[in-house]
Protein backbone atom coordinates (compact mmCIF):
# COMPACT_ATOMS: atom_id res chain seq x y z
CA UNK A 1 0.00 0.00 0.00
CA UNK A 2 1.68 3.21 -1.12
CA UNK A 3 -0.92 5.73 0.04
CA UNK A 4 -3.16 6.46 3.01
CA UNK A 5 -6.46 8.24 3.55
CA UNK A 6 -7.04 9.67 7.00
CA UNK A 7 -10.61 10.24 8.20
CA UNK A 8 -10.88 12.79 11.01
CA UNK A 9 -13.96 13.79 13.00
CA UNK A 10 -14.22 17.15 14.79
CA UNK A 11 -14.32 17.12 18.59
CA UNK A 12 -18.08 17.58 18.55
CA UNK A 13 -18.69 14.39 16.56
CA UNK A 14 -17.78 10.70 16.49
CA UNK A 15 -16.21 8.74 13.67
CA UNK A 16 -17.77 5.28 13.69
CA UNK A 17 -16.93 1.96 12.06
CA UNK A 18 -19.79 2.32 9.57
CA UNK A 19 -18.28 5.49 8.11
CA UNK A 20 -14.86 3.86 7.88
CA UNK A 21 -16.28 0.83 6.08
CA UNK A 22 -18.19 3.11 3.70
CA UNK A 23 -14.93 4.85 2.87
CA UNK A 24 -13.11 1.56 2.37
CA UNK A 25 -15.85 0.27 0.08
CA UNK A 26 -15.57 3.43 -2.01
CA UNK A 27 -11.86 2.75 -2.56
CA UNK A 28 -12.43 -0.89 -3.45
CA UNK A 29 -15.22 0.16 -5.81
CA UNK A 30 -12.68 2.13 -7.85
CA UNK A 31 -10.35 -0.84 -8.08
CA UNK A 32 -8.00 0.18 -5.28
CA UNK A 33 -6.29 -2.23 -2.94
CA UNK A 34 -7.51 -1.27 0.54
CA UNK A 35 -5.93 -2.44 3.76
CA UNK A 36 -7.31 -2.84 7.26
CA UNK A 37 -8.35 0.35 9.08
CA UNK A 38 -5.80 1.66 11.58
CA UNK A 39 -7.36 3.74 14.36
CA UNK A 40 -5.18 6.67 15.45
CA UNK A 41 -7.75 7.80 18.02
CA UNK A 42 -10.89 5.72 18.62
CA UNK A 43 -13.97 7.63 17.54
CA UNK A 44 -11.89 10.48 16.12
CA UNK A 45 -9.31 9.50 13.51
CA UNK A 46 -8.63 6.44 11.37
CA UNK A 47 -6.14 5.60 8.62
CA UNK A 48 -7.15 3.63 5.54
CA UNK A 49 -4.08 2.36 3.65
CA UNK A 50 -4.62 1.91 -0.08
CA UNK A 51 -2.85 1.39 -3.39
CA UNK A 52 -3.47 1.53 -7.13
CA UNK A 53 -5.40 4.80 -6.91
CA UNK A 54 -4.31 8.45 -6.98
CA UNK A 55 -4.78 10.23 -3.63
CA UNK A 56 -7.00 12.93 -5.13
CA UNK A 57 -9.27 10.27 -6.66
CA UNK A 58 -9.43 8.44 -3.34
CA UNK A 59 -10.38 11.57 -1.44
CA UNK A 60 -13.10 12.50 -3.93
CA UNK A 61 -14.52 8.97 -3.88
CA UNK A 62 -14.65 8.88 -0.08
CA UNK A 63 -16.31 12.28 0.14
CA UNK A 64 -18.93 11.24 -2.41
CA UNK A 65 -19.61 7.93 -0.67
CA UNK A 66 -19.99 9.48 2.77
CA UNK A 67 -22.32 12.14 1.41
CA UNK A 68 -24.41 9.59 -0.49
CA UNK A 69 -24.69 7.39 2.59
CA UNK A 70 -25.64 10.37 4.77
CA UNK A 71 -23.39 9.42 7.63
CA UNK A 72 -24.46 12.57 9.46
CA UNK A 73 -20.87 13.35 10.46
CA UNK A 74 -18.90 16.11 8.77
CA UNK A 75 -15.45 14.59 8.36
CA UNK A 76 -12.11 15.90 7.20
CA UNK A 77 -10.36 13.58 4.74
CA UNK A 78 -6.69 13.77 3.82
CA UNK A 79 -5.34 11.34 1.19
CA UNK A 80 -1.63 11.35 0.39
CA UNK A 81 1.43 9.18 -0.38
CA UNK A 82 2.36 7.16 2.69
CA UNK A 83 6.14 7.36 2.39
CA UNK A 84 6.47 11.08 3.10
CA UNK A 85 3.46 11.74 5.32
CA UNK A 86 5.56 12.47 8.45
CA UNK A 87 6.84 16.02 7.94
CA UNK A 88 10.11 17.57 9.06
CA UNK A 89 9.21 21.24 8.48
CA UNK A 90 6.04 23.17 9.33
CA UNK A 91 5.45 26.67 7.94
CA UNK A 92 2.33 28.18 9.46
CA UNK A 93 0.31 31.31 8.91
CA UNK A 94 -0.57 33.07 12.18
CA UNK A 95 -3.92 34.89 12.13
CA UNK A 96 -7.07 32.78 11.86
CA UNK A 97 -4.72 29.77 11.77
CA UNK A 98 -2.48 29.56 14.85
CA UNK A 99 -4.42 32.24 16.72
CA UNK A 100 -8.14 32.85 16.35
CA UNK A 101 -7.95 36.60 15.73
CA UNK A 102 -6.91 39.02 12.99
CA UNK A 103 -4.83 41.41 15.07
CA UNK A 104 -5.07 44.41 12.73
CA UNK A 105 -8.85 44.15 13.01
CA UNK A 106 -8.49 44.18 16.80
CA UNK A 107 -6.23 47.24 16.65
CA UNK A 108 -8.92 48.89 14.54
CA UNK A 109 -11.15 48.79 17.60
CA UNK A 110 -8.94 51.46 19.17
CA UNK A 111 -9.70 53.92 16.38
CA UNK A 112 -13.38 52.97 16.06
CA UNK A 113 -12.83 51.28 12.70
CA UNK A 114 -12.79 47.57 13.50
CA UNK A 115 -15.62 46.65 11.10
CA UNK A 116 -14.15 48.73 8.28
CA UNK A 117 -10.68 47.25 8.72
CA UNK A 118 -12.14 43.74 9.06
CA UNK A 119 -13.93 44.20 5.72
CA UNK A 120 -10.64 45.10 4.03
CA UNK A 121 -8.99 42.08 5.68
CA UNK A 122 -11.71 39.75 4.43
CA UNK A 123 -11.46 41.03 0.88
CA UNK A 124 -7.67 40.63 0.90
CA UNK A 125 -7.88 37.09 2.32
CA UNK A 126 -10.43 36.19 -0.36
CA UNK A 127 -8.02 37.44 -3.02
CA UNK A 128 -10.36 40.23 -4.12
CA UNK A 129 -7.82 43.02 -3.59
CA UNK A 130 -4.03 43.26 -3.61
CA UNK A 131 -2.61 42.12 -0.27
CA UNK A 132 0.14 44.76 -0.06
CA UNK A 133 -2.30 47.57 -0.82
CA UNK A 134 -4.66 46.18 1.81
CA UNK A 135 -1.89 46.18 4.43
CA UNK A 136 -0.96 49.78 3.63
CA UNK A 137 -4.60 50.90 3.66
CA UNK A 138 -5.38 49.30 7.02
CA UNK A 139 -2.19 50.47 8.72
CA UNK A 140 -2.78 54.04 7.52
CA UNK A 141 -6.00 54.04 9.53
CA UNK A 142 -3.98 53.42 12.71
CA UNK A 143 -1.95 56.63 12.40
CA UNK A 144 -1.54 58.39 15.72
CA UNK A 145 -2.26 55.33 17.83
CA UNK A 146 0.04 54.94 20.84
CA UNK A 147 2.16 51.80 20.62
CA UNK A 148 1.10 50.83 24.17
CA UNK A 149 -2.18 49.57 22.70
CA UNK A 150 -0.20 46.67 21.22
CA UNK A 151 0.20 45.27 24.73
CA UNK A 152 -3.48 45.85 25.43
CA UNK A 153 -4.77 44.25 22.24
CA UNK A 154 -2.45 41.28 22.71
CA UNK A 155 -4.61 40.29 25.70
CA UNK A 156 -7.36 39.41 23.20
CA UNK A 157 -5.25 36.78 21.45
CA UNK A 158 -6.35 33.16 21.88
CA UNK A 159 -4.75 30.05 20.45
CA UNK A 160 -6.57 28.04 17.83
CA UNK A 161 -7.53 24.68 19.35
CA UNK A 162 -4.80 22.16 18.62
CA UNK A 163 -2.11 24.78 17.90
CA UNK A 164 0.03 23.98 20.94
CA UNK A 165 -0.22 20.24 20.28
CA UNK A 166 0.68 20.67 16.61
CA UNK A 167 3.87 22.60 17.32
CA UNK A 168 4.78 20.70 20.48
CA UNK A 169 4.37 17.27 18.89
CA UNK A 170 6.20 18.08 15.68
CA UNK A 171 9.12 19.68 17.50
CA UNK A 172 9.31 16.78 19.96
CA UNK A 173 9.75 14.53 16.93
CA UNK A 174 12.53 16.57 15.39
CA UNK A 175 10.61 18.86 13.02
CA UNK A 176 11.34 22.56 12.56
CA UNK A 177 8.30 24.80 13.07
CA UNK A 178 8.20 28.38 11.82
CA UNK A 179 5.57 31.11 11.81
CA UNK A 180 5.38 33.18 8.62
CA UNK A 181 2.72 35.87 8.70
CA UNK A 182 1.49 38.83 6.70
CA UNK A 183 0.71 40.21 10.15
CA UNK A 184 3.16 41.99 12.38
CA UNK A 185 6.30 41.05 14.29
CA UNK A 186 4.96 42.68 17.45
CA UNK A 187 2.56 39.71 17.51
CA UNK A 188 4.44 36.93 15.71
CA UNK A 189 7.26 37.13 18.24
CA UNK A 190 4.82 36.68 21.10
CA UNK A 191 3.10 33.72 19.45
CA UNK A 192 6.50 32.18 18.75
CA UNK A 193 7.40 32.38 22.44
CA UNK A 194 3.94 31.25 23.53
CA UNK A 195 3.97 27.82 21.92
CA UNK A 196 7.59 27.32 20.94
CA UNK A 197 8.01 28.02 17.22
CA UNK A 198 11.64 27.90 16.11
CA UNK A 199 11.44 31.16 14.18
CA UNK A 200 9.00 33.82 13.01
CA UNK A 201 8.68 36.26 10.15
CA UNK A 202 6.23 39.10 9.71
CA UNK A 203 5.79 42.73 8.78
CA UNK A 204 6.90 45.74 10.81
CA UNK A 205 4.76 48.67 11.93
CA UNK A 206 6.60 52.00 11.79
CA UNK A 207 6.62 53.62 15.22
CA UNK A 208 8.21 57.02 15.97
CA UNK A 209 8.42 58.38 19.52
CA UNK A 210 6.00 55.72 20.72
CA UNK A 211 3.34 56.57 18.13
CA UNK A 212 2.28 54.65 15.02
CA UNK A 213 2.96 56.65 11.88
CA UNK A 214 0.38 54.82 9.78
CA UNK A 215 3.11 53.27 7.65
CA UNK A 216 4.54 49.80 7.18
CA UNK A 217 8.28 49.32 6.97
CA UNK A 218 8.94 48.04 3.45
CA UNK A 219 9.25 45.50 1.93
CA UNK A 220 5.91 43.98 2.85
CA UNK A 221 5.80 40.23 3.45
CA UNK A 222 3.18 38.83 1.07
CA UNK A 223 2.25 35.59 -0.70
CA UNK A 224 5.51 35.49 -2.64
CA UNK A 225 7.48 36.08 0.56
CA UNK A 226 5.69 33.15 2.22
CA UNK A 227 6.58 30.86 -0.66
CA UNK A 228 10.19 32.06 -0.53
CA UNK A 229 10.27 31.46 3.22
CA UNK A 230 9.07 27.86 2.77
CA UNK A 231 11.82 27.18 0.27
CA UNK A 232 14.46 29.01 2.31
CA UNK A 233 13.71 27.11 5.51
CA UNK A 234 13.60 23.81 3.62
CA UNK A 235 16.99 24.57 2.12
CA UNK A 236 18.51 25.77 5.39
CA UNK A 237 17.43 22.64 7.24
CA UNK A 238 17.99 20.29 4.30
CA UNK A 239 14.40 19.12 4.25
CA UNK A 240 13.09 17.78 0.92
CA UNK A 241 10.01 19.71 -0.19
CA UNK A 242 8.00 16.47 -0.06
CA UNK A 243 8.63 16.43 3.70
CA UNK A 244 7.31 19.95 4.33
CA UNK A 245 3.89 21.04 5.55
CA UNK A 246 2.28 24.45 5.21
CA UNK A 247 -1.00 25.63 6.73
CA UNK A 248 -3.04 28.79 6.26
CA UNK A 249 -6.45 30.18 5.49
CA UNK A 250 -6.08 33.13 3.11
CA UNK A 251 -5.28 33.84 -0.52
CA UNK A 252 -1.79 35.04 0.45
CA UNK A 253 -1.09 31.52 1.77
CA UNK A 254 -2.02 29.71 -1.43
CA UNK A 255 1.39 29.68 -3.20
CA UNK A 256 3.11 28.11 -0.20
CA UNK A 257 0.24 25.64 0.27
CA UNK A 258 0.55 24.50 -3.33
CA UNK A 259 4.34 24.19 -3.11
CA UNK A 260 4.57 22.28 0.19
CA UNK A 261 4.65 18.51 0.41
CA UNK A 262 1.31 18.80 2.19
CA UNK A 263 -0.39 22.19 2.02
CA UNK A 264 -3.44 22.39 4.25
CA UNK A 265 -6.20 24.96 3.81
CA UNK A 266 -7.42 25.37 7.38
CA UNK A 267 -11.03 26.59 7.73
CA UNK A 268 -10.03 28.55 4.68
CA UNK A 269 -11.59 31.10 2.40
CA UNK A 270 -13.45 29.51 -0.52
CA UNK A 271 -10.83 30.38 -3.14
CA UNK A 272 -8.12 28.74 -1.04
CA UNK A 273 -10.09 25.61 -0.09
CA UNK A 274 -10.96 25.05 -3.74
CA UNK A 275 -7.33 24.99 -4.88
CA UNK A 276 -5.38 23.50 -1.96
CA UNK A 277 -4.56 19.81 -2.16
CA UNK A 278 -5.65 19.19 1.43
CA UNK A 279 -8.25 20.94 3.55
CA UNK A 280 -9.48 20.87 7.13
CA UNK A 281 -12.97 22.31 7.27
CA UNK A 282 -14.33 20.83 10.48
CA UNK A 283 -11.61 19.74 12.91
CA UNK A 284 -8.94 21.65 14.80
CA UNK A 285 -5.20 21.76 14.20
CA UNK A 286 -4.64 18.29 15.65
CA UNK A 287 -6.04 17.11 12.29
CA UNK A 288 -2.60 17.98 10.88
CA UNK A 289 -1.04 15.53 13.32
CA UNK A 290 -3.47 12.75 12.46
CA UNK A 291 -2.71 13.43 8.79
CA UNK A 292 0.92 12.66 9.58
CA UNK A 293 0.05 9.39 11.29
CA UNK A 294 0.49 10.51 14.88
CA UNK A 295 -1.71 8.78 17.43
CA UNK A 296 -3.55 10.85 20.02
CA UNK A 297 -1.42 9.26 22.74
CA UNK A 298 1.69 10.73 21.09
CA UNK A 299 0.51 14.35 21.23
CA UNK A 300 2.68 16.82 23.15
CA UNK A 301 1.60 20.23 24.36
Amino acid sequence: MNAVATLIAPRTATLDEAAVQTAKAALVGLGADAGAPNWLAPGTACDLPFGNLAPEQAEAAIRHALTANRTGVALDIVAQPAATRRKRLLVADMESTIIEQEMLDELGDYVGLKDHIADITARAMNGEIDFKDAVRERVALLKGLNETVIDEVWQRATLMPGAAQLVGTMRANGAVCVLVSGGFRCFTGRVRSWIGFDDDRGNELEVVDGVMTGKVIEPILDKDSKLQALMAYAGEHRVPVAETMAVGDGANDLPMLLAAGLGVAFHAKAVVAAEARARVDHGDLTALLYAQGYRAAEFVG
